[in-house]
């Protein structure tokens, strides 16, 4: 019988915005935001801070790095 040897995850240290509102866990990572300078919590409407977070790692082909 075979075992699927599968390859660890990669993951970074990641820039995510986090939502202030205790009640709430909405969060997502910086580079796949619409908003560039505060965004607002998509569940719930409040405020968001910067964090930081161990995740696994994502390419957003959507936005351009130039």
């Amino acid at each position: 019988m075979f075992r699927k040897v599968e390859e660890p995850v990669q993951e970074a240290v990641t820039d995510v915005w986090a939502c202030t509102n205790e009640q709430c866990n909405g969060w997502m990572r910086d580079n796949f935001t619409f908003a560039a300078d505060n965004p607002v919590c998509p569940l719930c409407h409040s405020s968001m801070v910067r964090e930081e977070r161990v995740l696994p790692i994502l390419l957003n082909y959507a936005k351009s790095t130039v």
